[in-house]
């Protein structure tokens, strides 16, 4: 697996990591994906990179230690949550999942209301699951894709990888780095206000919905950030996943559909260091803070943009999920035979713990360079660089837990939790308090 981590880390600084020490198999998860290889390659590279900003601080960061088998937890981290002992309730929405069409398979995705609404008017059903089997049994899988995704739905039939490499978006999601980082307008060097932590005293505003943008709002306020989740009191949430990746944040909701709301995060955007947001590409521009406007608001901002497909090619605005790109990509592709998925959401939890490590090296470019910096990743992307990892032997080996997982209070109660991953001796990531209820932060920036 080292190797995997030195890639990572060149993809991010163009040179070779320092000491990091990497332990256990990747028989972890099972599948024939190296998914456990890229979880601890991911935790290494988030881990480095808070070491290099502790070094920042004059504080030696000591030997970063990454192991397989804790990463696999972190990846797997939503499932392995409980509530006063209480397992977590399923993320599926029941209309959500794989559906057999007339020459092979389509993946719906109907977690969010509008999304179920946007297939029943697409394929002409009432909202059902026997209805959406039977209209999208007498058709092929590209028409039925087409007509969810017109209507504003998300949805993805399953291609085969060669079927991907040969459609317009993937390759253009080849022709693009896996990072992409970069300065975006000139701005003074930025200086770190004392802090014992990588990322104290740094103010991340946090602009996300599932999965991959929460998961780095999370790595980040591990590593000592000022994180600050906004949201909206009016869009649905999947409360199982709100709760696992709100740790050590505030949450705020903001109408952004408001000129009064509007007005508000642009305040906090004046006084933020980092703005991580997953809109679909172009959308935050729609409303004014598109990249040239935030790094004239905000000089020496780090803006990480995330997205599904990537941020060119035909399907670079397009709605999508870590489900629905395993399909279009052809991880999901097994021949004759029924999608069968990666074991864990790995493209958004890889993607998530690589943005932390992007928006860290980009925070320690900042300091030591100036500029107003620019991150992007997309699941696409990180599903073409797991895909090129190669493959291991698909069996895996039965794993526990339990001796990974920690127990603290939080605003939905006694909250069971995976601890965060990654070892750093010089400071220690930890959040600082369990997850809070959304919404129930002012929306501003503690002194």
């Amino acid at each position: 697996m080292r190797e995997v981590v030195e890639g990572v880390w060149h993809a991010l600084t163009g040179s070779r990591p320092g000491p990091v020490e990497l332990t256990g198999a990747e028989d972890v998860l099972p599948g024939p994906y190296r998914v456990a290889a890229a979880a601890t390659a991911s935790v290494a590279a988030a881990t480095l990179a808070a070491g290099e900003l502790l070094k920042l601080r004059g504080i030696e960061p000591g030997v970063v230690t990454a192991d397989t088998r804790h990463a696999a937890a972190a990846f797997a981290s939503e499932g392995l949550g409980r509530v006063e002992g209480v397992a977590a309730e399923p993320v599926w929405a029941p209309l959500s999942g794989n559906y057999r069409t007339a020459d092979g398979w389509v993946r719906l995705h109907c977690n969010y209301p509008r999304h179920e609404a946007a297939v029943c008017w697409g394929l002409g059903v009432p909202g059902s699951r026997d209805a959406v089997t039977k209209a999208v049994a007498g058709r092929v899988a590209r028409e039925v894709e087409h007509a969810v995704v017109s209507a504003g739905g998300a949805a993805a039939e399953l291609r085969s990888p060669s079927e991907w490499a040969a459609h317009p978006q993937g390759e253009a999601v080849a022709s693009l780095p896996l990072v992409d980082l970069a300065p975006i307008a000139s701005a003074p060097k930025r200086t770190l206000f004392y802090s014992d932590r990588p990322l104290g005293g740094v103010r991340v505003l946090e602009l996300t919905h599932v999965l991959a943008g929460p998961v780095a709002g999370r790595v980040l306020a591990a590593h000592g950030a000022d994180v600050l989740h906004v949201g909206a009191a009016h869009l649905p949430r999947v409360e199982a996943l709100a709760r696992d990746t709100g740790q050590g944040k505030r949450s705020t909701f903001v109408a952004l559909d408001t000129e009064g709301g509007r007005a508000r995060l642009k305040k906090l955007i004046s006084r933020a260091d980092v703005l991580v947001q997953s809109f679909r590409p172009g959308a935050l521009a729609r409303i004014g803070f598109g990249p040239e406007e935030l790094a004239e608001l905000r000089p020496g901002l780090v803006i990480a943009d995330l997205s599904a497909y990537g941020w060119e090619g035909p399907w670079a605005r397009r709605r999508g999920f870590d489900s629905l790109v395993q399909m279009a990509n052809g991880m999901a592709y097994a021949g004759e035979g029924d999608p069968s998925p990666l074991p864990v959401q790995a493209l958004d939890h890889a993607t998530g713990w690589l943005t932390a490590a992007a928006i860290m090296t980009a925070l320690h470019r900042q300091v030591t360079e100036g500029g107003t910096w620019r991150v992007r990743l997309s699941l696409a992307g990180t599903g073409r660089w797991l895909d090129s990892l190669g493959r291991k032997n698909p069996a895996g080996a039965t794993v526990d837990f339990a001796d990974l997982l920690e127990e603290v209070d939080s605003g939905y109660g006694r909250l069971t939790r995976v601890r965060m991953a990654g070892g750093l001796p010089g400071a220690e990531p930890h959040w600082e308090f369990g997850t809070r209820v959304p919404g129930v932060d002012k929306p501003t920036w503690t002194p």
